[in-house]
Formats: structure tokens, sequence, C-alpha cells
């Protein structure tokens, strides 16, 4: 039998990793779990070193969309409650992004919820870029706005976004059973889209959908195959109101396991933990840090996270050092994290046409 160092040492002298070898790690049994991390982390060493990139989300919209994806708190007929609300104000915007830059972000996430930008959303948001990059010129800016139209990719890369965000969530053979006001093609266009203007690709998965391992197996490929070079791992927050919400399929080893299999495919990609790592990975979230070299600070879309004081601290606790810091043992520091708005319901957000 294969041995995990053996199966990562062919990565590490250029082959790929194959489907066969990224099912090994996700069957591996419990008591190798730890084994098998400790030889992919040779390939996220080889290429992040110690370092943690992290990201920080900006909500501009959240909630009102007209999509029916099961999994979502957003999607038309959840009756999750969660904050809803129109644009924010460019000021407002502004705010979140310094918050986030104060915490340690090298990139800033600008999300909208919908089934895709009109054109008039696509200049409200290059405004709100020009002036994140105005006064954070090295910051990255990724944008998340939905499906896109022709054009829209190259008016956001004029404005200075340096990435675009989204996700295929499943597998195309399973996509049909979470979603079906949008097609599995609908989001790799997007994805293609976004490459042709010169956008980096940022496109991941939500793991503990009803997926096989299989399936797991089939989307982390073919976001390889797509060449994402950013590929954010959530694990499935199942909010009540949501076709979704009864799911419970995912353990902390089976997060970690989802994890190392998603280095072993695509070694040279950012890969971040986002969406449930609390709720899913626990007391492994420093593991995970073995292979993932990227997170989110903070709150997500519209379910709270750590605080980020706590990303931080678990980042250094575990001997990593924040990507782009020009001090990094200050960052997660008492009283250097930045005051994050939280987004549970019952937050006042004020709704801005």
């Amino acid at each position: 039998m294969t041995t995990y160092d053996e199966i990562v040492e062919g990565v590490l002298a250029g082959a790929e990793a194959t489907p066969e070898d990224a099912l090994t790690i996700l069957r591996c049994p419990d008591e190798d779990v730890f084994d098998a991390v400790a030889a992919i982390a040779r390939l996220r060493r080889a290429h992040f070193g110690m370092t943690v990139k992290v990201n920080y989300l900006v909500n501009l919209k959240s909630g009102l969309c007209p999509e029916d994806c099961g999994y979502c708190s957003q999607a038309l007929g959840s009756t999750s409650e969660i904050l809803k609300y129109t644009w924010l104000k460019e000021d407002e915007a502004l705010d979140q992004a310094r918050a986030g830059v104060r915490g340690g972000a090298s990139r800033l996430c600008m999300v909208a919820s919908g089934r895709g930008p009109t054109d008039r959303d696509i200049e409200r948001v290059a405004g709100m870029v020009g002036a994140i990059k105005e006064e954070n010129p090295d910051v990255e800016v990724c944008a998340c706005l939905g499906l896109l139209r022709d054009g829209q990719a190259d008016r956001l890369r004029e404005a200075g976004v340096d990435a675009y965000n989204h996700n295929i969530n499943t597998a195309e053979s399973h996509h049909e059973s979470i979603v079906t006001t949008h097609t599995y093609e609908d989001r790799v266009r997007t994805v293609a889209m976004a490459q042709g203007a010169g956008l980096s690709a940022c496109s991941g998965l939500i793991a503990g959908l009803g997926e096989s391992d299989e399936q797991l197996v089939e989307a982390l490929v073919a976001l390889r195959d797509m060449g994402s070079d950013s590929v954010p791992v959530n694990f499935l927050i199942p909010f009540d109101g949501t076709p979704k919400q009864e799911t419970w399929e995912l353990t902390p080893l089976r997060c970690l396991r989802i994890l190392a299999a998603a280095r072993l495919i695509s070694p040279a990609a950012e890969l971040r933990m986002a969406a449930g790592r609390e709720m899913h990975l626990r007391s492994l979230q420093g593991m995970a840090l073995q292979v993932a070299n990227s997170l989110f600070l903070g709150d997500y879309l519209t379910a709270e996270g750590q605080s980020a004081e706590d990303d931080l601290t678990l980042i250094a606790d575990h001997g990593f050092t924040v990507l782009g810091a020009d001090d990094p043992a200050s960052v997660g520091a008492a009283g250097t994290a930045p005051a994050i708005r939280r987004r549970g319901a019952g937050t006042s957000v004020p709704a801005n046409a």
C-alpha cells in the first residue's frame, strides 16, 4: 500500500495527485489522520512556509436573494432569522474594510447577495474599491457579486479589483440536488469570465451537503482544472429555516481530512478554511492550519465566527505568522484586534438604496 509520505513525495516531485490519492486521504482511519496531515503539511510549507493569509468579509448587501440554494440562509424560501438590508453606503463599507485591515487582513472580500450585479451595482462597487485602494494601495480586493454579465469583470478589473470569488460549491454531478435556479455551467462560466478579464479566480466548495467521497474529489479536481488560485473550503452551517437545517454530516476529523485532500489536489493554491470551521473543526482549527494557509477574520456573511482576537491568537499560538504583517509578533496581542460588528440576528444595520 502506498504511504501518505510516498503520495506527497510524488507531488513534491511535480506529479499531480490522482483522485485515488485524494480518496486515500478522505478514507484514512481515524488513527491515521494526524499522520496524513503531517505528510501533507510538507506541501503547505513548501509553498507558503509558516504564514497565514488573513481575509476579511465586507457584507455589502444581505438577504433578499432570488436563488433557491438549499444551504443558504439568504436564499429564496429561507425563513432563517438573518439581517436583511440593501446596499451599505460607501462610508459604512469603508469603515468595515478599515477594521479588517487593522486586524491584519491582506485581502478584503466585498460580497453582495443576489443572482448577479446590475451595471449600476458594478459602478457602486467600483467606487468603493477605488476608495479602499486610495487608503490601502497594497491590500487585495476580491469581489463576490454573483453571476457576471459581459463586460462586468473588465470594469471591476479597471476599478482595481484583484480577484473574483464565485464558488462551484459542489460537484457537477451533485449540483442539481442543492439548487435549481442556476446551473453548474453558469457558475463555471462566471469564473472563466473573471479569469478572462485578468482577475484571479477564487472558487471553492461547501462540504457536508450530502455529497459522496467521490463527488467531493470530483469538485476538488474540477477546481484544480479550472485554475482556481484560491480555494475556500466551507463547512455547511445548517441554518434553521433552510432545507439543510437537519444536515449534520461533519466531524472535526472529517473536516481535517477534507482540507488535507484539498491541499493534496491543489498544493500551490491558497487554501482557506472558511465558514463553519468553528462549528465543525472545533479544537482542531490549529491542526487544520498545518494544511490550510488562509482564513477569514471574525464573522461571515450571516453567521458569527470567532472573535477577531481569538482568530489572531489561534494563528500565533500554533507558531504561524500573519502574511504581510509589519510586526508579526504584535498581531494577535491583547488589544490589537479590531472591533468587528457582529452579524447575528438582531444587530442593527441600516438599509440603504
